[in-house]
């Protein structure tokens, strides 16, 4: 089940009860792991498989994107290696520690923002996060930690019960940090911020890898998780089909990039399509769009405009988006960002 900051309260402590694909990367701990999983699958009844065989490794010392649509599987997987649900089959292990069998172990060192979790209405954001601090034995600050997030006194002050869904993501996110965790993980951490709110989550995750540790960020919010992260998984209808970095995934796809191209006159005859790694080209008035596949063939193409007698007066140059390379691997069109319940 979900983190439930209520359940903490009444139960007095923060535990739950104890019930290939090829990538590159570039770790910050030699080769380190933080979170691994091997053939890990979680059905609900006989027809529900909520996660399918997966096969994941992340690394100590990377910020590292789970993406995929609503319904892929991401909170399920985060759930399972949290132990609070029970996997079908496979094994799990977070910080050298069995997912299931060293549960205490993983969530002493372990800071996460679920996507469905509970605050005690009745309680001020003060008294979660004393009583978050208590219980982690932490030498957190409460003013340090409502810093680090925006909250301000005045707020923490009032019972959470008349908090905004932005101003419950910040609280959540500050008792995600306390006892400063080897590994913060975020699901859909963005959820009723604003855009300020969503430069702090990002700028929190870069400080956080920045001094060795790690961050499992899920999202099915492209442009977050481009923006941060080192390496990206993509999860579709609970398997996992893609893993790279970003330029490792464009790569691996083909899916190149856009040379734009600006010029005084298009010369008679354009000769671009004899260039190795050019897809396409296309001419509109005085601009001259050129799609390459391969990174050498983006100078070749200025120099040929060039050699063929045209004066170059700009050039753009525009790589495959992120939401470019998700529909391709998995078919669909990118999930929407749903602003309805953007703090105010």
């Amino acid at each position: 089940m979900p983190w439930n900051f209520e359940e903490c309260i009444r139960t007095g402590n923060m535990e739950t009860p104890s019930r290939s694909i090829s990538d590159s990367r570039d770790s910050a701990n030699n080769g380190a792991i933080a979170i691994q999983t091997t053939g890990l699958t979680k059905r609900y009844g006989k027809n529900v498989l909520a996660v399918d065989d997966l096969d994941l490794t992340v690394y100590e010392g990377e910020i590292f994107g789970f993406l995929g649509p609503n319904g892929a599987g991401k909170s399920t997987t985060i759930d399972v290696i949290m132990d609070y649900v029970r996997p079908s089959a496979g094994s799990a292990t977070v910080l050298g520690y069995d997912a299931q069998n060293e549960t205490r172990e993983i969530h002493e060192r372990v800071g996460i923002l679920p996507d469905g979790y509970g605050l005690y209405d009745r309680l001020t954001g003060r008294k979660h996060l004393e009583y978050a601090i208590a219980l982690k034995q932490s030498d957190d600050t409460v003013d340090d930690l409502l810093d680090r997030v925006g909250l301000d006194a005045a707020a923490a002050d009032r019972i959470v019960g008349g908090y905004s869904k932005g101003m419950m993501q910040r609280l959540a996110l500050a008792i995600a940090l306390v006892g400063d965790p080897e590994l913060l993980i975020l699901d859909e951490p963005s959820s009723g911020l604003d855009p300020n709110g969503v430069r702090l989550v990002r700028e929190i995750a870069r400080n956080h890898a920045n001094r060795g540790k790690t961050v499992f960020f899920s999202s099915h919010i492209l442009s977050q998780v481009e923006a941060v992260c080192d390496r990206v998984a993509i999860l579709n209808r609970g398997r996992l089909v893609a893993i790279d970095s970003i330029n490792g995934l464009r790569d691996a796809l083909g899916t190149g990039s856009t040379v734009t191209l600006t010029v005084n006159a298009v010369p008679d005859s354009l000769t671009l399509e004899e260039i190795a790694g050019v897809s396409d080209v296309t001419v509109d008035g005085r601009t001259i769009r050129v799609s390459v596949d391969e990174a050498t063939a983006k100078v070749e193409v200025i120099d040929r405009i060039r050699d063929d007698g045209a004066a170059i007066l700009d050039v753009t140059i525009e790589e495959s988006s992120l939401e470019d390379l998700f529909s391709a691997y998995t078919g669909d069109a990118p999930p929407r960002v749903d602003t309805s319940e953007v703090e105010r």
